[in-house]
């Protein structure tokens, strides 16, 4: 194993890994080749730790690409089948900050919508329900302020996942008017744009869950930073 770029550890222990993931890297491997945050891990946790061959490692939930923010990971299969659950049955909370592009017409509110992943492209839109594959999307957000600059207007807000489906706050967001900043997957405003975005305004700020054997609540937050989030002094 050779070493790589050092991942901020948050917390750790015989059972999870909690980190904050760089916006920019895959979570795990795919047809880039590009280097990924389970790997990276386990990488330093080899060398960190002086662990006789390769660490015990499961990936339990997953962010964009582009998207940074805290992360869980499992040590044991036992760790990943109890956080698994959790995922399942919404006691692990996922709550993110965004800036959108575009005001928002109200304070606070609730995007209910149903999503049909396209595998084949790596994207999702939103379908009518009862569309065949298609599963319900939920997400509440609040606004935390409104910018503008000499470009456009934009929404800083705060997003709690109900549901975690493919790619569901870009394309609840961007189905509505508002798409996330600097998304040139979702975002008509940069998806004919020169500009190679590897970042977008999107970050997972917060999770929550019980720990797989303690059981005790443990809450874990990182503060969000790049480009998208520069905006929010510039405009101040």
């Amino acid at each position: 194993m050779r070493k790589n770029k050092k991942i901020n550890i948050i917390y750790k222990d015989e059972q999870i890994v909690v980190c904050e993931k760089p916006k920019g890297i895959p979570v795990s491997s795919d047809k880039t080749g590009d280097m990924d945050l389970l790997h990276q891990l386990k990488n330093q946790l080899f060398f960190e730790e002086n662990i006789d061959g390769e660490p015990e490692l499961y990936l339990v939930h997953r962010l964009d690409r582009p998207v940074g923010g805290v992360m869980v990971f499992a040590r044991t299969k036992q760790a990943a089948a109890s956080l698994t659950e959790q995922i399942k049955d919404h006691t692990f909370e996922k709550d993110y900050q965004a800036v959108l592009t575009g005001w928002l017409p109200d304070d606070e509110g609730t995007f209910r919508d149903f999503l049909l992943k396209d595998p084949k492209n790596n994207v999702s839109k939103v379908v009518k329900e009862g569309t065949k594959g298609a599963k319900e999307a939920i997400l509440d957000y609040e606004v935390i302020d409104m910018m503008e600059d000499s470009k456009m207007k934009y929404t800083y807000c705060l997003i709690h996942l109900e549901t975690g489906r493919h790619h569901q706050i870009r394309v609840q967001t961007s189905s509505r008017g508002f798409g996330i900043w600097g998304d040139t997957k979702y975002n008509p405003i940069y998806q004919k744009t020169k500009k190679k975005y590897k970042e977008i305004g999107l970050f997972a700020a917060r999770i929550a869950f019980d720990h797989p054997t303690t059981h005790e609540r443990m809450v874990f937050k990182a503060d969000p930073s790049g480009e998208a989030f520069d905006l929010l002094e510039m405009t101040e």
